[in-house]
């Protein structure tokens, strides 16, 4: 099917009309290149379940050639006790578990001879870049060299993982990736450009052979991200990788950890619900300080000749709301002495919003208008008396409202408080949880520094 493809020149065909052309690709095109990749990919299969041979002398050539293009070794001593002994020193430069006779570490499937496949493609097609990996991991005596045909062996067997070689296609499914369609060997290329990014992770690890599963795991994490990202060929493919280092990996993981998993657990919800609490009186503390501030409301009528302004504001012991009209916006707070109307907040019995304020349900003109529908409320008092508030703009409605409903015991439920909430309990979350071991905390904060003699250091922009 492979040489098919090639022959007929069938990929060219689907990456230039299809994949990059004209017309946008529907779900249905998107299902049909998906299975495409998967049958493709599938192919391998065949080679991923073969066991190697130890007897069979023309696989165990392919792993002499591995060692001759690594090490030029057409200058073999004669003697077959010398040559065995320089076999096995190389074997184990180029990184097998398996020293004396490295055909063992291929007779596990998968990957089985895939990976063997592969090796040899990278030593034949890219020899420079083999043959660099190979020498700079055997010439290290610092424990940090990496095992070239362990990590081959691995990587191969993690990439059937990842694009699911040998599975069936699913039904509906439309993750095909692009950049398998610009290669007629997209398989062994994508291998290539993979154990290279494996040996420069190990490099910025500073592995050891201890620390082989966790170099894998990363590496299968930054494969997984980039290929996230629908690169569109096999060099967006590279630059996606590189950006995908090992800092920024741990960069991305404390991120996902902080906003995601951890918060999850028992312990971080235990702590979460200890906290709310606390957070939730400290937003209640706002909102009543901002109505002790008061605000400025404006008058709605039918005749609007000239705009009038009312203002309202809570006592400074919460007991009573003090109110009155004003001729025209004030310029910061209003004193008590200018409100000359009051309502205990004993009498207070309840806040309505929207639809059930009484001045929306009078005027129908004002019922009609959404925007201010949406800013509408009104405290319903005794006897049977209101106070109707239109506020300025939605943040004002929500101080309210929130200030409004906890002078009556009542849940604060604005979108305000629920986007305070969420904010000022994961910055306390992310304080708690720092790691301040051996970090010496000041009792006091840092002095205020004075202010500079002169601004002339600031940039003049025109």
């Amino acid at each position: 099917m492979a040489s098919t493809l090639a022959q007929k020149h069938l990929r060219s065909i689907i990456l230039n009309h299809v994949i990059r052309g004209n017309r946008p690709i529907k779900a249905e095109m998107a299902h049909q290149l998906y299975v495409l990749q998967v049958l493709t990919f599938n192919l391998l299969e065949e080679r991923m379940m073969t066991k190697m041979d130890p007897n069979d002398q023309a696989q165990r050539d392919i792993i002499f050639e591995l060692r001759r293009i690594a090490f030029d070794g057409e200058n073999d001593p004669t003697g077959t006790e010398k040559r065995k002994a320089m076999y096995t020193k190389d074997y184990k430069m180029l990184g097998f578990t398996n020293h004396v006779n490295p055909a063992m570490d291929f007779t596990q499937t998968p990957p089985g001879m895939l990976a063997l496949d592969n090796m040899l493609y990278l030593a034949k097609v890219h020899q420079d870049t083999y043959i660099r990996i190979v020498l700079e991991n055997s010439s290290r005596e610092d424990k940090h060299e990496c095992p070239f045909g362990r990590c081959a062996i691995e990587l191969t067997r993690m990439l059937c993982e990842i694009l699911q070689v040998g599975e069936l296609p699913n039904e509906g499914c439309n993750d095909y990736h692009p950049m398998f369609f610009t290669h007629d060997r997209a398989w062994e290329e994508f291998f290539c450009v993979c154990i290279q990014l494996l040996n420069k992770t190990w490099k910025e690890m500073r592995a050891t052979a201890e620390d082989f599963n966790k170099v894998m795991q990363v590496v299968r994490e930054q494969i997984t991200r980039a290929l996230a990202m629908k690169p569109s060929s096999l060099d967006q493919l590279k630059n996606k990788l590189r950006g995908l280092n090992y800092s920024e990996i741990l960069r991305l993981r404390q991120s996902e950890r902080m906003s995601q998993d951890d918060f999850q657990s028992p312990p971080i919800i235990e702590l979460r619900e200890r906290i709310q609490p606390e957070i939730l009186e400290l937003i209640k503390q706002q909102r009543l300080n901002r109505l002790c501030e008061g605000s400025c409301f404006r008058k709605l009528g039918n005749r609007r000749r000239q705009e009038k302004f009312w203002f309202c504001r809570l006592s400074l012991n919460h007991k009573v709301l003090h109110y009155g009209d004003l001729d025209e916006s004030p310029q910061g707070e209003v004193p008590f002495e200018l409100l000359s109307d009051k309502i205990p907040v004993s009498d207070i019995k309840s806040v309505v919003t929207g639809k059930e304020c009484p001045h929306m349900k009078e005027k129908s003109a004002l019922k009609q208008n959404k925007e201010v529908l949406e800013l509408a409320f009104s405290v319903l008092y005794d006897p049977d008396e209101t106070l109707n508030f239109v506020a300025p703009n939605k943040y004002e409605y929500c101080i309210w409202t929130d200030g409004l409903c906890a002078l009556l015991g009542r849940e604060m439920g604005s979108d305000l408080t629920r986007s305070d909430l969420d904010t000022l309990i994961s910055m306390e979350m992310k304080l708690r949880l720092l790691d301040l071991e051996n970090i010496t905390i000041p009792e006091a904060p840092p002095p205020v520094p004075k202010e500079p003699s002169s601004y002339n250091f600031t940039y003049n922009y025109s």
